[in-house]
C-alpha cells in the first residue's frame, strides 16, 4: 500500500500494512500478532478472523466497520459478532530493528498471510492513497513503486521462492525467525544503510 505523501512515516512509499500495538491487542494474548490483524484490517480491510472454523467474508468486515465508525474498539466488535483473530493464520517471516542512531525507532515483525476466500480489499482513505497485488519481483523492478530500504529487504528475501504455498511452508519450518539490525555508516557521499 502506498503511504499518504504528508505521512510522517514513509510518505509516498509503498509499504506492507502495519503500525503499533495498542492495550486492547494485549487482551488476544499475542498482542504483535492481534496488532498486525487490527493494523491490517484499519488500513485495507482485510480482516484474519473466524468463528469457530468459518472464516470471516466481506459482510463480517462490514459490520466491523460499522461497529468501530459508532465507537466500538476493534476487540468489541469482534467479540459482539462472534469472531476471534486467526493469530494462527498469520506466519513470523521476519523482525527488523531499526538502527540505534536513529530517533525515531522500530521493532517490526513481518508475517506472511493468505486473503481469505470472500473479501477483497478495501484501502482506508487518508492511510492509503494506493495499493497493489504484485509479484515481489514486479515491485523491486518498477520504478514508479517507491520502497523503503526494509520493504524493499523483505522483497528480496522472498523473491526467488516460487510460489506462496512453499513460502508459506519453509517460514513455518522456522526455529529461529531471523532478526534485522541494519547499521548506518557514515562514507564519503552520506549515510549508507547495510544489514
Amino acid at each position: 500500500m502506498r503511504r499518504p505523501r504528508e505521512a510522517d512515516f514513509a510518505p509516498g512509499a509503498y509499504v506492507f500494512p502495519g503500525g503499533v500495538a495498542h492495550a486492547e491487542d494485549s487482551q488476544w494474548g499475542d498482542e504483535i500478532a492481534a496488532a498486525a490483524i487490527r493494523e491490517l484490517f484499519e488500513e485495507v480491510g482485510i480482516l484474519l478472523a473466524r468463528d469457530g472454523r468459518r472464516f470471516a467474508r466481506d459482510r463480517d468486515s462490514e459490520r466491523i466497520r460499522t461497529l468501530v465508525a459508532g465507537g466500538i474498539s476493534f476487540a468489541g466488535a469482534l467479540r459482539s459478532i462472534g469472531l476471534q483473530p486467526a493469530l494462527d493464520r498469520l506466519v513470523l517471516l521476519t523482525r527488523w530493528v531499526t538502527p540505534a542512531l536513529l530517533s525515531r525507532r522500530y521493532d517490526a515483525r513481518f508475517y506472511l498471510a493468505r486473503l481469505p476466500a470472500g473479501q477483497t480489499v478495501r484501502a482506508e482513505p487518508g492511510e492509503v492513497t494506493d495499493w497493489l497485488w504484485v509479484t515481489p519481483e514486479r515491485a523491486l523492478r518498477d520504478p514508479a513503486i517507491t520502497l523503503v530500504y526494509a520493504t524493499r529487504k523483505v522483497l528480496e528475501s522472498v523473491n526467488a521462492v516460487e510460489d506462496a504455498t512453499n513460502l508459506m511452508t519453509r517460514t513455518r519450518r522456522l526455529k529461529n525467525v531471523p532478526v534485522v539490525e541494519p547499521r548506518m555508516t557514515r562514507t564519503e557521499s552520506g549515510w549508507e544503510i547495510s544489514h
